[in-house]
């Protein structure tokens, strides 16, 4: 596997393979004088929706790029990297251009907070009313609204319904129908899909030159049209981990409990001392298996389906309550196995 990742963050990712769609529906709007002031960016995580964003930002607070030949509107949201809007926007520096994230729990800002808070977004909406500093747009990016709290949904709403003039707001979404329907109905919606194999493998390709064949496949079946997935796997080791644990899951539905040991052991041991990415890596796996797996069984009418789903919902629960309530992550891992084969046999 290639040793290095050189995968640009994405407000300065030049690259946006895929979602032609979305672009031109946003240049459409604009190009039709009718732009509406809130967009929600919908899709899977990893499939482009900030780099989008960014794109947009870069876009309208340059004007709106250049027009056609003809004297039309542009035909691209591309904006020439010398631009100096462009270039802020690249930088994190445009005035009139504000992120809202989840801020960070601790003041070494070494973890996030959990979410996206009202005061947040009351900074978003007064940022708005002021006159943009290099006039044209000011433009707030909410990445991502799904991680607001229920005071800050409401605050943003407020925004929403009487929103401030040459004001922009763009908010991601990997889940919009956990949103509040009032946010949905506000906003003019763009839905971005997962990329195709094909694109998935230009991107690991220009993301991580010299990565094998048998390495690239197997990203792209684990990824599933997110080539943010993929990177994700690739810098946690996810590929060689899932490797291992299916080489474990092999024997089921009549597991080598020595192997399953071994492997626990393994697993637990890569973890300490890391982030929070490397557990989370090893559960959102096993729940993909586990999902996979329950697809193959339900299309054998002798196969209790209502049992399956019971046993992958308190996996779920389980793993979920692992950094929640500090439960040791091998014995959870082992508890989570120990299901899947009882149930199995039964």
């Amino acid at each position: 596997m290639a040793a290095e990742l050189t995968v640009p963050i994405p407000r300065q990712n030049p690259l946006l393979l895929g979602q032609g769609d979305s672009q031109a529906a946003f240049l459409d709007a604009w190009n039709s004088g009718r732009l509406a002031h809130s967009w929600l960016i919908c899709g899977p995580k990893g499939i482009g929706k900030s780099t989008l964003a960014y794109r947009i930002a870069a876009f309208a607070l340059s004007g709106g790029g250049e027009k056609d030949m003809f004297g039309g509107g542009p035909t691209s949201l591309e904006i020439d990297a010398a631009n100096p809007a462009a270039r802020m926007v690249f930088t994190g520096a445009h005035p009139d251009l504000k992120v809202i994230e989840r801020g960070f729990s601790d003041d070494g800002k070494s973890k996030r907070s959990k979410d996206i808070v009202v005061d947040d977004i009351r900074a978003a909406g007064e940022f708005l009313s002021l006159t943009p500093s290099l006039g044209g747009w000011r433009v707030v990016i909410v990445d991502s609204a799904d991680e607001m709290n229920r005071n800050a949904a409401n605050a943003i709403l407020k925004i929403l319904e009487e929103p401030p003039k040459n004001a922009l707001m763009i908010l991601l979404s990997h889940s919009p129908g956990r949103l509040l329907p009032t946010i949905r109905s506000r906003c003019r919606r763009l839905m971005m899909g997962p990329l195709s194999d094909d694109i998935m493998v230009q991107l690991l390709d220009r993301y991580c030159p010299g990565l094998g064949a048998d390495d690239v496949s197997g990203l792209v079946g684990l990824a599933e049209g997110s080539i943010g997935k993929a990177i994700g796997l690739l810098r946690e080791g996810g590929l060689d981990l899932y490797r291992d644990m299916t080489g474990v899951l092999a024997g089921f539905p009549h597991l080598d409990m020595v192997a399953v040991h071994a492997f626990a052991d393994r697993a637990s041991a890569r973890g300490k001392g890391e982030s929070e990415g490397g557990w989370a890596t090893l559960s959102e796996l096993f729940l993909w298996w586990l999902a996979k797996a329950i697809r193959q069984m339900a299309s054998n009418t002798s196969v209790g389906l209502e049992s399956w789903l019971g046993v992958w919902e308190k996996v779920q629960t389980l793993f979920s309550k692992v950094d929640a309530v500090n439960l040791d992550r091998k014995q959870a891992l082992l508890t989570a196995l120990l299901m899947v084969d009882r149930a199995a046999k039964k």
